[in-house]
């Protein structure tokens, strides 16, 4: 039987420093006067108190954890750390029930970016900028689950990165740390940048703030009903660059601030990945001005670039309606939402890393039909691929789509329009944060959905961010009588 103690313990201390970082809204309200602020107060005590007592009852147990502790922790962590979140939008504004308020905690945690409130514009700052560092939060510790716990549990083909993450099995918390470090420093530079780089451009300085959290996760809460239309124009074409430096992998950018420079260049992934970028703008780009649309060449330009970046690396943010740009243009936008950033970023869905993979298997297969007696080898990056990679690739692919087909036909089953629920099983399944649909509240927000389809969203999320196996493995006996 496993023991659950190490894992409580450790979920108790972060619902603490959960609780702790709730100051910091409550801070930004009293600062503006706003009365708000004593909703965060009490919050804030209520669940370092609830975190207080789990960590109490668990104190003094072995720090260390097994793969099915990890598998444990890791799933824990996102499914008590959004109920905790969520406290704040119920006590206070928006004073929103509790199925709204977890869907906008996980949405916020594990960085999809979809909202279940209709009036953003109307927020308190405090709890807009609650929003926000749910979704930086959640990006950072996404980071590290990829880069520790990813690789030792063998999730989808990580185990391919272990080295990269460093052996951790056996001693995983402690390591952890160390690892978690360095990327942290180099996740708060890159957002301290990213909110400079705003400010100089124009931004207010919450606004910036604010941006740059959701920017540099890949999460896309905006304080703006209009998400990131209120600063169109050359703004677009920086967030697109720091959604961009947020979508590759975190690893290489540490490597980078040790002076080498080497890995990220060369990486694969980070090649192929900016290469898809490049053929889903120009494909969008020549279709909207073949369209013959009433604008200018560098707005359409500026839109795509920013548009397509956002729905590929599973940020969110939107400067427009792109409904309007035609059918092809939001079909490539569904596509390049399934494929997502690179492994060990904030990004979400699949991975550039695993369609890789599964283009070299395709590749594979295809030659040994026409040379059945051959040896074709799999190598990724000059490194062979071993075959528990690749099957691991393949199952997590077929899970994927499965899961995303069956989320499909559950929201149409609550009674939704056929394009809410393609696009809400989408951003669920896949964190983009993007969602359209006549039931939806102007600004995107899912509030007037049946509470079964936002619960299925919410399910969603937390399979999507998790990878699915993370999840799926505990559902098996004989993973609790390990």
């Amino acid at each position: 039987m496993i023991d659950i103690r190490p894992v409580a313990n450790t979920v108790g201390k972060l619902v603490i420093a959960l609780g702790a970082a709730m100051m910091l809204p409550m801070c930004i309200d009293f600062w503006a006067g706003d009365a708000h602020w004593k909703s965060f107060l009490e919050a804030s005590i209520l669940t370092m108190i609830g975190g207080g007592l789990i960590t109490l009852a668990t104190h003094g147990t072995n720090r260390s954890l097994s793969l099915e502790q990890a598998f444990l922790l890791t799933a824990a962590i996102w499914a008590v750390l959004p109920a905790a979140g969520a406290i704040p939008f119920m006590i206070g504004a928006p004073h929103i029930g509790f199925t709204d308020a977890y869907f906008e905690g996980m949405s916020g945690l594990t960085t999809t970016g979809a909202t279940a409130i209709p009036d953003l514009d109307n927020l308190p700052k405090g709890t807009n900028f609650w929003r926000g560092f749910l979704n930086w939060s959640g990006g950072l510790g996404i980071i590290v689950v990829a880069m520790i716990f990813l690789p030792v549990m063998k999730v989808g083909g990580m185990q391919f990165f272990k080295s990269e993450g460093f052996d951790t099995l056996g001693k995983i918390l402690p390591r952890a740390f160390d690892i978690a470090r360095e990327m942290t420093w180099v996740y708060i530079g890159l957002t301290a940048l990213c909110a400079i780089v705003y400010i100089l451009m124009g931004m207010t300085g919450f606004d910036a703030v604010m941006l740059a959290m959701t920017t540099c996760s890949t999460g896309g809460f905006s304080n703006y009903d209009a998400s990131f239309g209120p600063y169109i124009g050359p703004l677009e074409y920086a967030a697109a660059v720091f959604m961009i430096l947020s979508s590759i992998p975190f690893i290489r950018m540490v490597q980078l601030m040790r002076g080498s420079v080497q890995p990220l260049w060369a990486d694969i992934q980070i090649r192929a990945y900016l290469r898809w970028i490049f053929y889903a703008v120009v494909v969008v780009v020549i279709y909207r001005l073949l369209w013959l649309e009433a604008k200018h060449p560098e707005e359409i330009i500026r839109e795509s670039i920013f548009n397509v970046v956002s729905a590929f690396s599973g940020t969110g943010l939107t400067s427009t309606d792109v409904t309007q740009w035609g059918h092809f243009p939001f079909a490539v936008l569904i596509v390049i939402g399934l494929i997502g950033g690179c492994t060990g970023s904030t990004a979400c869905s699949v991975k550039v890393f695993r369609y890789l993979v599964l283009i070299q298997a395709v590749r594979a297969q295809l030659r040994r039909m026409q040379s059945p007696h051959r040896i074709f080898p799999l190598r990724y990056d000059r490194r062979p691929l071993e075959q528990d990679v690749v099957d691991s690739v393949m199952t997590f692919f077929t899970l994927f789509m499965l899961t995303f087909g069956l989320l499909i036909l559950g929201l149409a089953m609550t009674g939704l329009h056929p394009r809410t629920a393609l696009t809400g099983a989408w951003t669920s399944i896949a964190n983009v944060g993007m969602i359209w649909g006549p039931e939806l509240s102007p600004n995107g927000a899912i509030n007037q959905l049946p509470t079964a389809a936002k619960w299925m969203m919410s399910i969603g999320m937390y399979l999507g961010r998790l990878e699915l196996m993370t999840v799926l493995v505990m559902l098996l006996p004989r993973f609790w009588r390990s």
